[in-house]
């Protein structure tokens, strides 16, 4: 009987540190998405207080993947989404606008304003990339908001 509840106790410690160990490995990851949402924040501003509003999203686009090319950082412009329907890929002409590090998604966009259905887009290049952390930009304003054109979505 003691040498059952010893394998438990030493069953329970492992879990225990196998879970500490997880812990510690999302938290640093999360630090580094972060990190790199802070930079690429900081390219969105640049090019925003640069260029103003009113231009077509294309624009927005190229003058942000130079920017963040300029900070040394991986990015993919208008980069193909396929779907998989019942084990099927589907490659419908789906883009997403740039991706980052092959770890963040932004979709720019050139708008009046932001609605729900921006969000669930990008909520769906999320999940159909298998990506975390996307950020949805309007450059379509006077000045860019937190929370109102410059919206950080998880999947």
């Amino acid at each position: 009987m003691k040498s059952v509840r010893n394998n438990q106790e030493k069953n329970d410690k492992k879990a225990d540190n196998d879970s500490k160990i997880s812990q510690i490995f999302t938290d640093m990851n999360l630090q580094h998405l972060n990190e790199l949402c802070y930079k690429i924040r900081g390219a969105i501003f640049k090019v925003h207080s640069s260029l103003g509003p009113g231009l077509l999203e294309s624009v927005y686009v190229a003058a942000l993947t130079y920017e963040l090319s300029e900070l040394n950082l991986l990015v993919k412009p208008q980069l193909g989404v396929p779907v998989n329907y019942n084990g099927i890929m589907l490659e419908l002409g789906f883009r997403m606008d740039m991706l980052v590090q092959n770890e963040i998604i932004i979709e720019v966009k050139s708008v009046e304003a932001l609605h729900e259905v921006h969000k669930k887009q990008l909520l769906t290049y999320l999940k159909l990339a298998d990506k975390k952390l996307g950020l949805l930009v309007n450059f379509n304003v006077s000045s860019l908001k937190d929370k109102e054109s410059l919206i950080r979505i998880i999947n």
